[in-house]
């Protein structure tokens, strides 16, 4: 009965992954909406706008936005080059020797801010989640619905995780502090993850959500090294990890969804020892 309920919880998790939201079914169209019926839009607080629909200063509809994140060239180029620089860039401050070094930062922290201390940068980094729940309260065009955000942050983080803890522990660098596994950042890895997020779900509405959220994860990774709790090569490669992170989920989901959502049924059955069980249609 255990392994069944397990399998049940599971099946009913996949399926609201991965199932097309049905506010957005019924208003989706099956193509774009052409440049000059776009330019009729009404900005009418009382006028209904489909999800789909071009916003002020949105170049693409959501459902072009979401096939595109599944666009290979577009992953490499805004997920993998950026934050194979910023890894890179990580692992070769952690030399003592070189144009610059993280032991060149810390010792200029330890003459000017030797007796800075904060515990800031254990919440700072979860700032920009007040914007995602405050703008899914205010406002309709957004573009996934709440659940379907939700999922996505989490599988994000949790890639991010299996990212930082393993690679802590291979390459057990002790931090400045003395403490033990100290490259890369945890927080600053997941103060990324979440601001990449932030500017995959809002940057329609306005650049600054995406300038604000990054400015909040910046300031986490320079707290971390002005705490002595990490180097800056550390914080670099934290960056890297959260911004591949969220880039790689969105990517995995573009792939599988198309931009939408699989086709995908859970319903009731019997299994062969009789006891209940649930079954998982999916249509590609």
């Amino acid at each position: 009965m255990r392994l069944n309920r397990f399998f049940t919880l599971h099946l009913i998790w996949l399926s609201v992954l991965f199932a097309p939201v049905v506010a957005d079914a019924q208003v989706k169209p099956k193509k774009a909406p052409q440049a000059d019926t776009l330019k009729t839009i009404s900005l009418d607080p009382n006028i209904f706008v489909p999800a789909d629909t071009v916003l002020p200063g949105q170049k693409n509809p959501f459902t072009e936005s979401q096939r595109l994140e599944g666009d290979n060239k577009r992953f490499l180029k805004r997920a993998v080059i950026p934050s194979a620089i910023l890894i890179g860039a990580g692992i070769y401050t952690i030399q003592e020797r070189g144009i610059i070094s993280s032991f060149d930062v810390n010792d200029a922290r330890d003459k000017v801010l030797s007796d800075f201390a904060t515990n800031a940068d254990d919440f700072l980094m979860l700032g920009p989640l007040v914007g995602l729940y405050g703008f899914n309260i205010i406002s309709s065009q957004n573009r996934h619905e709440l659940g379907r955000q939700t999922l996505l942050l989490l599988a994000s983080g949790t890639l991010a995780s299996a990212f930082v803890w393993p690679t802590k522990k291979l390459t057990d660098i002790d931090r400045p502090n003395g403490k033990p596994f100290a490259f890369p950042s945890g927080h600053t890895a997941y103060a990324f993850t979440i601001a990449t997020f932030m500017d995959k779900e809002f940057r329609h509405k306005s650049p600054w959500v995406s300038v604000a959220s990054y400015s909040i994860a910046g300031a986490t990774g320079v707290l971390r090294v002005l705490n002595d709790a990490h180097w800056m090569a550390d914080v670099l490669a934290g960056a890297g990890v959260g911004i591949l992170s969220v880039n790689t989920v969105y990517w995995v989901h573009a792939k599988l969804t198309q931009g939408g959502g699989l086709n995908t049924a859970v319903i009731p059955v019997v299994l062969p020892n009789g006891s209940p069980g649930m079954g998982l249609t999916v249509t590609f």
